[in-house]
């Protein structure tokens, strides 16, 4: 349960479970063009926290943060502020040359001081921090060429690639579910039983992207170069490398609207109103709770017998 106060000094109190958690400045427009504050997204964030928090917990963090609204400049930032409280969680993780302290937001209060600090979006590690090294998510982004439609002439692109994933990766055994990103694309993606490295999934990902690529060449590419891409949509699996962030379930994107991160069935993805930016922080939260993964549900799969089964396609 939770519940807020407001000082006369322009910072609100809220409470979440156990904790106090302090708004400094809820009046401060965040999205200009909507008129959207720092308490709305607190609210967002609040009111979503329940189904949000099972997609967070345990994982490392990227935090994007839009300290003067989506009009003013914008940080990546993965290491831990010195100035976070004592009871947000923390991981050091390996890098090369020494270590990054990420932050893990397992809880209702560090969910809203994220928000706080104006962390419009979090994007999180395919893997925990007790299994840095073995992910239980291989993510698959569909990013369409640069349009001058509607978002929903973009997404004609992303909906017939999406299916022609889906096809593939059942036929390696591999069952998955779908998300609008909130910004141009979906992510599709494949519950995993944790088995396998991060270079692994990786090169499974890669593999199985050019399978579907060589099969549709004037439609699909895996060309990194945006250059090289022309007009194809780019299927693009350098999420799952150690340190590589996904955006998360329910996170809000930094545009126009505050669009959201959706998770959404494979019927909805059909729907003539459904494109990447279909659910903002307006409705997102009727989304959430018709449990649209649930649907869909998933048991993970080892990567092994799904290898087998590409090789022998390839």
């Amino acid at each position: 349960m939770t519940r807020s106060s407001t000082h006369s000094t322009g910072t609100r109190t809220v409470r979440a479970g156990r904790r106090s958690v302090e708004i400094h400045r809820p009046g401060k427009v965040l999205f200009p063009g909507d008129g959207l504050t720092k308490a709305d997204l607190v609210a967002y964030y609040r009111s979503v926290a329940p189904f949000m928090l099972p997609h967070l917990r345990g994982r490392p963090l990227m935090l994007e943060r839009h300290p003067d609204g989506i009009d003013g400049p914008r940080f990546m930032q993965k290491d831990t502020p010195d100035d976070f409280p004592g009871w947000v969680r923390r991981v050091e993780v390996p890098k090369e040359g020494g270590t990054v302290t990420h932050t893990v937001c397992d809880d209702t209060a560090t969910l809203l001081h994220l928000a706080d600090r104006a962390a419009l979006t979090l994007h999180r590690w395919q893997s925990r921090a007790d299994r840095l090294h073995l992910p239980d998510r291989m993510v698959f982004d569909l990013d369409p060429a640069p349009g001058d439609g509607t978002p929903e002439d973009d997404f004609r692109a992303v909906r017939r690639a999406a299916h022609a994933l889906r096809e593939l990766l059942d036929a390696v055994g591999l069952p998955c579910v779908a998300m609008t990103t909130g910004s141009r694309g979906v992510h599709v993606v494949v519950p995993l039983a944790g088995r396998a490295t991060h270079d692994d999934v990786r090169a499974f990902a890669r593999d199985l992207a050019e399978t579907l690529a060589a099969a549709h060449p004037d439609e699909l590419t895996t060309a990194a170069r945006k250059q090289a891409r022309g007009d194809r949509l780019y299927l693009d699996v350098q999420r799952n490398g150690y340190a590589q962030t996904a955006v998360a379930p329910w996170s809000v994107r930094a545009r126009p609207g505050a669009p959201v991160a959706a998770p959404l069935t494979w019927e909805q993805l059909d729907e003539p109103g459904t494109h990447a930016r279909r659910w903002t922080v307006r409705d997102a939260l009727e989304q959430a709770g018709t449990r649209p993964w649930q649907a869909d549900a998933v048991r993970p799969r080892s990567l092994g017998p799904a290898r087998r089964r590409l090789d022998a396609l390839r």
